[in-house]
């Protein structure tokens, strides 16, 4: 029986698609020095070609070979973080090509914290710029077989490496521009950030001004990661109205909860969610496929705390109801 790993790598060297599991979610990846490869991506995503990709390196990779006008911060984070979901916007080198980075002079980089991943990346032995294994702008996949029911055959090869530990993307952090500004929130916090750099990053208007210089990354449209069925998020304390009111219009919703079932008349399915946020994360993508499948009118999902710690999840929550009720198939 043939080594999956090698058979990757063949494929990668070849000029095709391999999918392939992270910590956060499951990348599509190409060759990031092959333009031809790496327009693959968009075409079996259906993603636009200005979106840049997050090139994958192997563990211990050197940034010099990617990036130029390095700050000792981007160093400093990389020792920190890496392997993990920590994606650095640097200048980039002048050997990464256009297709990677959308055109613009900047490039994402992160090492992630997947044994499969890493032994790919290694015996590849280059990086692999991989966005999400998914139709563009749909949930994100968390299991090999999220990535099946996705893209079928526009994947030569899928390695199952399991459940994805984290469950939501990495943490998008620009350094290329003198100040570090956080760009997409993920599995490393702000917090976690300033540990090391001394002091909080800004966080990036979700919504930039055409004189905005803030570069383009991975994830930042504001209608993402969305399931096919309307989504809207609810107060916890508004949720018994809102299930009571569709079970009045006739209407069959879905709930996503951090907590058990509530006693209400009408037809409804309801999803009990982990209270932690860690836990919330982990699961989010799974739950929201599943109740995209249940074929509900509406799916209500109960709105997370405003704090911190739930940054990175109400962020994707809310791209995901902008984004959702959306059919995209052809």
């Amino acid at each position: 029986m043939s080594d999956p790993i090698q058979t990757a790598v063949t494929l990668l060297r070849a000029g095709e698609l391999v999918a392939f599991p992270t910590e956060t979610v499951y990348g599509l990846g190409a060759d990031a020095l092959n333009p031809a490869a790496v327009a693959r991506i968009f075409a079996a995503k259906g993603r636009p070609t200005d979106h840049p990709l997050i090139v994958h390196l192997p563990a211990g990779a050197s940034l010099d070979e990617w990036a130029r006008d390095i700050p000792d911060a981007a160093r400093k984070l990389a020792q920190a973080f890496w392997p993990g979901p920590l994606t650095l916007i640097l200048k980039r080198h002048p050997k990464v090509p256009d297709a990677v980075t959308g055109g613009q002079d900047t490039v994402g980089l992160r090492v992630p914290k997947h044994p499969l991943a890493l032994q790919l990346l290694a015996a590849f032995g280059g990086g692999i710029a991989a966005p999400s294994a998914n139709r563009y702008g749909r949930i994100s996949p968390t299991t090999a077989q999220h990535v099946r029911e996705e893209l079928g055959s526009r994947v030569p090869l899928i390695l199952d490496g399991g459940p994805c530990q984290v469950g939501i993307e990495s943490t998008i952090l620009d350094l290329s521009r003198g100040r570090p500004v956080l760009l997409r929130p993920g599995g490393i916090d702000p917090q976690a950030l300033a540990g090391v750099l001394g002091e909080l990053p800004e966080i990036a208007h979700p919504h930039k001004s055409e004189a905005d210089s803030t570069p383009r990354v991975s994830g930042s449209h504001a209608a993402h990661y969305a399931p096919r069925t309307p989504l809207e998020l609810v107060p916890g304390e508004s949720l018994a109205a809102a299930v009571a009111a569709c079970a009045a219009k006739g209407s069959r919703p879905a709930v996503l909860a951090r907590r058990g079932p509530i006693e209400i008349a009408g037809e409804f399915i309801w999803l009990e969610a982990p209270t932690d946020p860690a836990g919330y994360a982990h699961d989010l993508y799974a739950n929201l496929r599943s109740l995209d499948y249940a074929e509900c009118d509406v799916i209500l999902v109960e709105a997370p705390p405003a704090a911190d710690p739930w940054l990175a999840v109400s962020d994707r929550l809310l791209r995901a109801a902008a984004g959702s009720g959306e059919d995209d198939e052809p």
